[in-house]
């Protein structure tokens, strides 16, 4: 008896339950549309490019070279996407992206977001300079 009891008590409050959760939901989705569109800070190990960034009128684009080192070997990226291994030496554009080269290899619409989703990539607050966040400057694999 008492837990029909019980039962009628939070059945009756079902359509309040549903209410706060879809209110709790909705205010996490607005937190995280939130924070996705805020410019970013790098952390270490972040490779920041900026050369042509700001004059084009977007932002810095923040590389998160650990989040894709975890995944991939050097070799990916350094050997068979033709990246070289000195920072400040590759000279990507959107076009190359766009046709499929260096990132766009794997940024497609199919392995990874395409090109489209701007904000994805081009997420540096205005003014961070090219680099690597909180490392040295590379000079390439010898001094490593």
């Amino acid at each position: 008896m008492k837990a029909v009891c019980l039962w009628r008590k939070y059945s009756r409050g079902a359509t309040r339950c549903t209410h706060l959760v879809k209110c709790a939901l909705g205010s996490a989705l607005a937190l995280w549309l939130a924070a996705v569109s805020i410019p970013v800070h790098a952390e270490y190990g972040d490779v920041v490019l900026n050369k042509r960034a700001e004059k084009e009128g977007v932002r810095p684009v923040v590389f998160p070279h650990w989040f894709h080192r975890i995944r991939f070997r050097c070799k990916v990226c350094h050997s068979e996407l033709g990246f070289k291994m000195r920072a400040g030496s590759n000279d990507v554009l959107m076009s190359d992206i766009i046709n499929g080269k260096f990132c766009g290899m794997c940024h497609n619409d199919q392995v990874a977001w395409g090109a489209a989703n701007c904000d994805l990539c081009h997420s540096g607050k205005p003014g961070l300079p090219s680099g690597i966040y909180g490392g040295d400057s590379t000079t390439g694999p010898g001094k490593w």
